[in-house]
């Protein structure tokens, strides 16, 4: 089935692709208390995922991303491996289980066949919470390349729409505009239940919306007015950090910035740079100008601890060391959240909690041990190799896609050392996105377009 729309073709796999992503966007943007929410972005993955491997297992396309797909089977695959149940002499003799089993004795209890997993039934949701994110994968690696540019335009919209509900959100001083419980009044979230995971979504949407915009200087056929919008949302973006005031999202924006730049060069096609790509610059210094006259205060404010110390730098060693007690295996995916509070030290008991590590490294260091860390090499190999292919490439569509794309799974992979976004379903599938259109790089080059 073949729907005429703008100008291409839309199919099943497309129209299924918007759906999800639509979902994870309006459903996906906090990464607790929200099963019901979840469960709905969850199940619109389901027809994705179907689709779009049946299409890459019809068409044979499968074959060339085989090391891609085996690294994804791989990350569903461990969190189900640690939920095979071990007889109880394996499972007791495993490290770190000790003092269970102790407590289980001293309770007239023997131990009987359990999991490595020490939270199943978190283990068991996040085995579910990869299938949007792998949906998307799937899809990307078997639309066409004028789909594949609609579902980034499509990110690029969202980041508009999220910057005007935070400006709503700051206007209103209400609790209406919000759509998650744990937040509130006075920030602006926008889409997303914590302001550091809107920063980062803005950062990844601020390459494509230059890139693909300045790609219009390259192709004579199209009009130059789009690369003002590009010059207008690079300038709203700098305003939105400001307002947002996230501390990772105003580190990250100088690289991003520059590296999104060094992408609309290639994108203008490799030449001096002329009157559309100065408005780009313009706009960016224009914008940072307003924002050093009105809110520079409130953002240094935000770096001043006033002599405190961070709490996740203090608790860091502390993580390390319980990581430590779980190798070669790991507590099991989800788990952080018992395992530290078993081993938190009397005197750090307060009003405060600490979930989440807030360096998705260390806390899947400690959940998944060996494997895990094994599986984040692995993709950093992945994502080295493919950025080469795509930054070494000529100009071409697919090509500017690629190197926006790999502008924002960076994003995330340094975010991801002081936070965990990635445990967002919006920035996981968004993530996800970038990660498939990146896996195109592997492809001979197009002719430029």
């Amino acid at each position: 089935m073949r729907i005429k729309i703008w100008k291409g073709q839309w199919d099943s796999v497309a129209i299924a692709a918007v759906i999800l992503l639509a979902l994870s966007f309006v459903f996906g943007g906090a990464s607790r208390e929200h099963a019901l929410r979840l469960a709905l972005v969850e199940l619109a993955a389901l027809p994705v995922l179907v689709l779009g491997a049946g299409r890459l297992i019809k068409t044979g396309l499968w074959r060339e991303h085989r090391f891609a797909l085996g690294l994804m089977a791989a990350v569903v695959a461990l969190p189900l491996i640690q939920l095979i149940p071990l007889p109880p002499a394996v499972w007791s003799g495993l490290p770190g289980r000790d003092q269970m089993v102790l407590a289980l004795r001293l309770a007239g209890i023997e131990p009987g066949w359990s999991p490595l997993s020490l939270t199943p039934d978190k283990t068991w949701q996040s085995v579910l919470a990869l299938t949007p994110p792998f949906a998307l994968f799937i899809a990307i690696l078997s639309q066409s390349q004028i789909q594949r540019e609609r579902l980034a335009r499509i990110c690029v919209a969202a980041a508009v729409a999220g910057i005007l509900l935070g400006a709503a959100q700051l206007a209103s001083g209400s609790d209406r505009l919000y759509l998650w419980n744990t937040t509130g009044g006075g920030l602006i979230n926008g889409f997303f239940a914590n302001r550091n995971h809107l920063a980062s979504f803005f950062l990844i949407a601020l390459p494509f919306a230059i890139t693909l915009e300045a790609a219009t200087l390259r192709r004579k056929d199209r009009p130059t007015s789009a690369l003002w919008f590009g010059a207008l949302f690079a300038g709203l973006v700098v305003v939105a950090l400001a307002a947002v005031r996230s501390r990772a999202g105003i580190v990250l924006f100088a690289p991003v910035m520059a590296a999104s730049m060094l992408a609309a060069w290639i994108a203008a096609g490799r030449r001096r740079p002329g009157p559309g790509l100065l408005v780009l610059v313009g706009a960016v210094g224009a914008a940072l100008t307003i924002v050093a006259v009105l809110a520079l205060p409130p953002i240094l404010a935000r770096f001043d601890t006033g002599g405190a110390s961070e709490l996740r730098f203090e608790r860091w060693p502390l993580v390390a060391e319980t990581a430590q007690t779980y190798l070669p295996l790991g507590s099991g995916i989800g788990s952080f959240d018992p395992v530290y509070r078993s081993v938190e030290p009397l005197n750090e008991l307060d009003g405060s909690y600490f979930n989440q590590a807030h360096n998705e490294y260390l806390e899947t260091w400690l959940e998944a041990g060996w494997l895990g860390a094994g599986l984040i090499v692995a993709f950093l190999i992945w994502y080295g190799r493919r950025c080469w292919s795509a930054w070494r490439a000529p100009a071409s569509r697919e090509r500017d896609l690629q190197r926006a794309a790999s502008i924002g799974i960076g994003v995330l992979l340094l975010h991801s050392i002081v936070d965990y976004p990635l445990r967002t379903v919006t920035l996981a599938v968004v993530f996800a996105m970038c990660c498939g259109l990146l896996e195109l790089a592997k492809r001979p080059d197009q002719p430029p377009g």
